[in-house]
């Protein structure tokens, strides 16, 4: 179950993304599974029948990347034809990222590195139906500059449609503020919450269509799952209240 009628900060859905992985046991590699299989979802609906060019997925070295890695696994699932970029080093990659790039490389499945745009990524991106942004997440707490910067812009000026992985890549999750730069996503694919920077500031510029994505976090039974021994109730309601996750 979702919670679209709500909306919490960056360290809100940190906090129950690591209760859901250290206290109940949920492994991080299937949150990210569910996550790139619902953006995969998500643009099977949005091409719809008749699409013939190619997807564009971007992916950054963190799990936001390894969310995309994912989604264009399922993507090639469907007979889509994709054309998908690390933006940045193989060596780079974290954990579960590096696992799902893995997977597709063993699928024989191409994916270039790209460390500053060009004119060939220009032309790609142009000559692409859609564009899935998986470069940064919610855990960007830097502005944007450089070739990521460039990246960014080409996509921006050039995609025809773009469905952003949890947060358009440079938008702040909190606050609605532009980190250096973001990519105006047409749809964006949001994971258990809606993030309070979508609604405020420059947030509702840049995100689209918001869908709210269940992706197993148990977020209705969590605080009950922690509190089945009747020794530890108040010791959870204090850790909730004191990350400020009641509600």
């Amino acid at each position: 179950m979702t919670r679209a009628g709500k909306a919490v900060t960056v360290k809100q859905i940190q906090g129950f993304d690591r209760l859901a992985i250290k206290q109940i046991g949920i492994p991080s590699i299937a949150l990210m599974e569910n996550a790139g299989r619902a953006v995969a979802r998500v643009v099977v609906k949005e091409l719809g029948e008749k699409n013939k060019r190619p997807v564009v997925i971007l992916c950054g070295p963190g799990n936001n990347g390894g969310d995309g890695f994912v989604a264009a696994r399922h993507l090639l699932n469907t007979g889509c034809a994709l054309k998908i970029f690390l933006i940045g080093r193989i060596k780079n990659l974290k954990s579960d990222a590096r696992v799902n790039y893995d997977i597709l490389k063993n699928l024989r499945q191409p994916i270039l590195e790209l460390c500053e745009s060009s004119d060939s990524f220009r032309s790609i991106i142009l000559n692409s139906s859609l564009v899935v942004d998986a470069i940064f997440g919610v855990g960007l707490n830097r502005e944007i500059a450089g070739s990521w910067n460039g990246i960014i812009e080409t996509v921006n000026a050039a995609a025809k449609r773009v469905v952003a992985v949890d947060i358009p890549s440079g938008l702040d999750g909190t606050t609605g503020k532009i980190l250096g730069t973001c990519v105006k996503a047409n749809t964006t694919v949001t994971f258990s919450f809606i993030k309070k920077g979508f609604l405020i500031h420059r947030g509702p510029e840049f995100t689209g269509k918001v869908i709210v994505a269940d992706i197993g976090i148990p977020l209705n039974n969590l605080r009950g799952l922690l509190g089945e021994d009747s020794s530890k109730p108040r010791r959870c309601d204090e850790w909730f209240l004191n990350q400020g996750l009641i509600f």
